[in-house]
């Protein structure tokens, strides 16, 4: 094929691709920040639901023990807002962890339609006997996509966050 009717191939390709997506308003899928989030998700999970599937929590169980080990005891809402959860989904996902004895949950004095939640020693352990796999996991996706890169895109994520 000549350079000329490469250029106009390309051309043409381009051409249709913009014309597709100004009659459908839409970015064209491979540009679209919902669909590229999701593929992003998906490659990042994938170790750690293998990592996870050799113990008795899930994906979702696992972010509730771990934001309760970094912040502490707290209430459903901080709770569910931290591990990135909807409130209905993470007191179902609380309710399992209490039943496993991974997490207590106290009315709280004051307002007693209010529950603290926090991790127990079994919680802790769960998280103890995953840290070196995971820390390997977050270890190898620094590498793999660089330090700053990796920096550059959690602060892009938490501004978007912010919006």
């Amino acid at each position: 094929m000549s350079a000329d009717s490469k250029a106009g191939q390309d051309l043409a390709t381009q051409t249709a691709g913009a014309l597709s997506e100004a009659r459908e308003g839409l970015p064209p899928t491979g540009k679209s920040l919902p669909i590229a989030l999701i593929r992003a998700r998906e490659k990042v999970m994938g170790p750690i639901r293998d990592m996870l599937s050799t113990s008795d929590i899930t994906e979702q169980q696992w972010r509730v023990l771990r934001v309760l080990h970094e912040y502490g005891p707290q209430d459903a809402t901080s709770l569910a807002e931290r591990a990135a959860l909807h409130l209905p989904s993470q007191t179902r996902i609380v309710q399992t962890l209490s039943q496993k004895g991974y997490v207590t949950r106290d009315v709280d004095v004051i307002d007693r339609r209010r529950q603290t939640v926090a991790i127990t020693m079994p919680g802790k352990l769960v998280l103890d006997s995953k840290k070196d796999e995971a820390a390997r996991i977050a270890k190898d996706l620094e590498g793999r996509f660089g330090v700053q890169k990796l920096a550059t895109l959690l602060s892009l994520l938490e501004e978007l966050d912010q919006i």
